[in-house]
């Protein structure tokens, strides 16, 4: 037993030794695949939406708060295809429109040998919807801007003394009320709000630097 504890011992010093230190910044680049798992609720004319998923650049800098908690501000922009699916008109073309969805998180890093460097946390994302291109059949668009909540896991890989690379999750419970207005030759003009669920899966592969 007694060598239990001491092998416990060594492990934990060990592992606390490979924690970074308070201070640290670390910023990455990511290739990222945002993938919405989309669904709506719509007035009048019912149905639900199909949102397209993309491919992205994608900004992030972590800052160490200690050994092992950090800050975590994500940054990219998206844009989209909107399809209204199943409804009385058929499935309408909405149109594309572009999200800048800001995501600060807190992290908690487990180092669990030298040079790999995994970590899970959660944190608020902003999203803010600009651009808008109608469809064809469409007069005009609004979808409002919300918070959500976001969780994060991943890990860092180290490839030299400053550098390494990053696989990273990101899951974003994202929601947004969309005003929808067809032109007048399509059920005369009508307007319907959608209730709409984006809740997109982030999946990204990066290079990063600590300073």
């Amino acid at each position: 037993m007694k060598k239990v504890w001491i092998l416990a011992l060594l492990v934990s010093v060990t592992l606390t030794s490979l924690a970074q230190q308070k201070g640290e910044w670390r910023v990455r680049l990511r290739g990222t695949v945002v993938a919405p798992e989309a669904s709506a609720t719509i007035t009048t004319i019912g149905g639900s939406a199909d949102i397209s998923t993309t491919v992205i650049p994608e900004l992030d800098f972590t800052y160490f708060l200690t050994r092992n908690f950090s800050a975590n501000l994500i940054l990219g922009t998206t844009r989209h295809q909107i399809t209204a699916t199943e409804t009385a008109l058929g499935n309408v073309n909405v149109g594309k429109v572009w999200l800048l969805p800001p995501t600060l998180t807190f992290l908690y890093h487990a180092p669990v040998a030298k040079g790999i460097l995994p970590y899970i946390g959660a944190g608020v994302n902003y999203t803010i919807f600009y651009g808008a291109k109608n469809g064809p059949a469409i007069a005009h668009t609004d979808y409002k801007n919300k918070f959500a909540f976001a969780a994060q896991v991943g890990s860092d890989f180290d490839i030299g003394k400053n550098l390494f690379l990053n696989i990273d999750v990101k899951k974003i419970w994202l929601r947004t009320d969309a005003t929808v207005t067809t032109i007048s030759s399509v059920a005369g003009g009508a307007t319907v709000i959608a209730n709409t669920k984006i809740d997109p899966w982030l999946f990204s592969l990066g290079i990063g630097k600590r300073f």
